[in-house]
């Protein structure tokens, strides 16, 4: 088996065990994947498991490290967004939420919209959140938490 097909058979692996709150093994596993070939996706859902386990840090880290690796793919530029925001910094969450938006390779593009939203409503910019919530729904028809948020904002600004 070549170094690209063991890196994505143990990525697998890891995902499969992150799916079963194993964490700390998902850690290995894809620290494993990313020693037989780094990939953005090996780097990023890592930081997702770090998160889980309370290291933004870290988390943050490895999302630099898949954008270093490949800056089209939009997930981790979303979870650094996500990330900031989780821990409170809005105002620094927008430019990372707003290059995910960018992002040429993105399998959710719903995401980063239905976040800047948050960040919006926080920022109590309803028209702004409005706006990005309308956008996640667009890109992905029936996105039921952004269905909630617009009716949720149109409800204050009535």
């Amino acid at each position: 088996m070549d170094s690209r097909a063991r890196a994505v058979s143990l990525f697998q692996e890891a995902y499969e065990a992150q799916m079963r709150g194993e964490l700390r093994e998902a850690v290995r596993l894809y620290e494993r994947s990313l020693e037989a070939h780094p990939t953005a996706e090996a780097h990023t859902f890592l930081g997702w498991t770090w998160s889980f386990l309370g290291d933004l840090d870290k988390a943050i880290d490895c999302c630099k490290r898949a954008i270093e690796v490949d800056p089209t793919f939009g997930n981790p530029y979303n979870d650094i967004g996500a990330y900031l925001i989780e821990r409170g910094q809005v105002d620094d969450a927008i430019p990372w939420l707003q290059r995910a938006k960018r992002a040429s390779r993105y399998e959710a593009p719903q995401f980063p919209r239905f976040n800047l939203g948050r960040v919006y409503l926080a920022r109590d910019m309803l028209s702004a959140a409005l706006r990005e919530f309308e956008e996640a729904l667009e890109v992905q028809p029936g996105y039921e938490p952004a269905i909630r948020a617009i009716a949720a904002v149109k409800r204050k600004l009535n």
